[in-house]
């Protein structure tokens, strides 16, 4: 039973990021799909017997959050590097909640930024809170560790090294942020803003 199926993705030529990183990446990609679909099979198969198998259904329950979310995370990663580099519409709705909530879309990027310097791996995200109407930053360890609940992913950037020691060392982690913002498709973000709100 298949329930997750790899995504494509149209990411053309990047620049600061190698044809063969993203290369690399996707596959990375593929086999969190791979070992979502494998831990979904297998809970549905020990499910009629969960005293039994209460060991194994624990661990599995445990790492489904790490696969799934290296899953999902990938995807909001790549959609908005696909179809070429767009600029954010200054007059958009996100634009205009980004300067709200930071005063400058310019303060908002600074903050983001910093955020994904922080050490150890893991992703900077914009999340998008409906409850509160609240734009907010904030870091993921590994692929769901952190994760705010309510909320909704509207920008991803994977700052495991994965994604970039092809073309930078970790020293150079500030050029290789630079890269994926030169590259950004601000139309997917502002959608995801959309769909979240």
């Amino acid at each position: 039973m298949e329930t997750f199926t790899t995504k494509t993705f149209n990411i053309p030529k990047l620049v600061g990021i190698s044809e063969k990183t993203i290369e690399e990446h996707r596959k990375l990609y593929k086999g969190y799909v791979t070992n979502t679909n494998t831990i979904f099979n297998k809970l549905y198969e020990l499910k009629n017997d969960p005293e039994k198998n209460a060991f194994i259904l624990g661990e599995l329950q445990r790492r489904l959050g790490f696969e799934f979310g290296g899953m999902r995370n990938h995807e909001y990663y790549f959609s908005s590097l696909s179809d070429g580099s767009k600029e954010i519409n200054k007059e958009g709705s996100l634009y205009k909640s980004l300067e709200k909530e930071w005063g400058s879309f310019e303060n908002f990027l600074n903050h983001f930024k910093f955020v994904a310097l922080t050490r150890g791996i893991g992703w900077a995200m914009l999340y998008y809170d409906k409850s509160s109407d609240k734009l907010i930053i904030s870091w993921v360890d590994e692929q769901h560790l952190g994760h705010l609940a309510g909320t909704s992913i509207v920008l991803a950037l994977d700052m495991w090294e994965h994604s970039y020691y092809l073309d930078y060392t970790p020293a150079e982690k500030k050029k290789y942020i630079e890269s994926f913002f030169a590259n950004l498709n601000w139309s997917i973000i502002e959608q995801n803003f959309k769909n979240a709100s």
